[in-house]
């Protein structure tokens, strides 16, 4: 009988991805008979896999977004470790070996994760963790700068990127709400963002390793006008929920710079012809004001309010472009 397995990897695809196959491979690379590598398959039509690669697959029949796809393959999960890796992210050598190591010799932390490296440009970083930035927009950290040092030491940051990152199933049993440990109302965009605010309110902390490393294709861009409307009303509304569960009582402080924000992009939008984000800006607005009365709360904020991340790395490292810098998702 095989042992239980140390890490559940969850990888959520829609079949849209030719790296879904090198993705499992480096995952079944790295974690030998100590993984257990589950693919959530939430394609139109189910995604052929080469034998042996997948434990389990799991078809949910229709699409539950990012959040309600990785709850699934979390829920069925049996390692006490749980990667969330996207289809279009590949792990390299070491990369979980130098994740469970971080977690297995820091108690507090929930999760951890390395440097996402472009896949394209594989000197520049994709994603170096979450943080906020002045307008209070989450941020990868890094993003389009050179990859930091191997060598460099462990880093506290704000959160974890889910597209490729590593976590302690305790840690998100704790904080699960009505069962679920993403926010499946979020479907996409900021659902990370929030489950490390909840992460640091219940006193967890999140971890980089810049020797851990994967590259991520990403596909901000992909789609027609109605998959990009949708994005950037996911985008725009979620960020207001987010920043609300995240900085309690102090989220209306917040509220003068993210409308600024707004408006700016909505000048810049509308500059450019541009209606699908102009669209996509408005629908944010219309979402979050529906929203905006399940997430906001009283009390202190699980997260300075000042756009920070924790220890030596902060956002002044963190290109301040808008949604050019925004958590991307497939």
């Amino acid at each position: 009988m095989r042992p239980p397995p140390d890490v559940t990897a969850v990888v959520l695809t829609a079949g849209r991805t030719p790296l879904l196959t090198p993705c499992l491979e480096a995952l079944r690379r790295e974690g030998g008979t100590r993984l257990e590598l589950i693919v959530v398959d939430q394609a139109e039509s189910p995604v052929r896999l080469p034998a042996g690669l997948a434990d389990r697959v799991l078809r949910p029949g229709r699409n539950l977004g990012f959040a309600g796809g990785n709850n699934l393959g979390i829920a069925a999960a049996a390692g006490e470790l749980v990667a969330t890796v996207n289809d279009d992210a590949v792990v390299e050598p070491g990369w979980l070996g130098l994740l469970s190591a971080a977690l297995a010799s820091d108690p507090r932390a929930a999760a951890a994760q390395g440097v996402n490296l472009m896949l394209d440009r594989p000197a520049l970083a994709d994603g170096c963790g979450l943080g906020w930035n002045r307008w209070w927009q989450a941020v990868q950290l890094g993003h389009g700068l050179p990859a930091p040092d191997l060598g460099g030491e462990r880093r506290a940051v704000f959160g974890v990127s889910a597209t490729v990152a590593l976590y302690r199933r305790q840690a998100l049993a704790g904080v699960a709400r009505r069962g679920e440990v993403f926010d499946a109302r979020l479907h996409a965009y900021y659902e990370d963002v929030e489950l490390a605010c909840r992460l640091r309110h219940a006193g967890w902390r999140a971890l980089l390793v810049p020797a851990a490393r994967a590259r991520h294709a990403g596909s901000a861009s992909a789609g027609g006008k109605t998959a990009r409307r949708k994005r950037w009303r996911l985008v725009y509304g979620n960020r207001y929920l987010a920043t609300a569960r995240c900085q309690g009582g102090r989220f209306w402080r917040c509220l003068p710079r993210m409308a600024a924000r707004d408006l700016l992009d909505l000048a810049q939008a509308a500059r450019r012809a541009d209606g699908v984000r102009l669209a996509g800006i408005a629908g944010g607005w219309a979402r979050a004001l529906r929203l905006l009365p399940l997430y906001v709360r009283r009390g202190a904020a699980c997260a300075p309010c000042a756009p920070c991340t924790d220890g030596a790395f902060v956002t002044e490292a963190v290109p301040d472009e808008g949604l050019a810098a925004e958590p991307r998702r497939p």
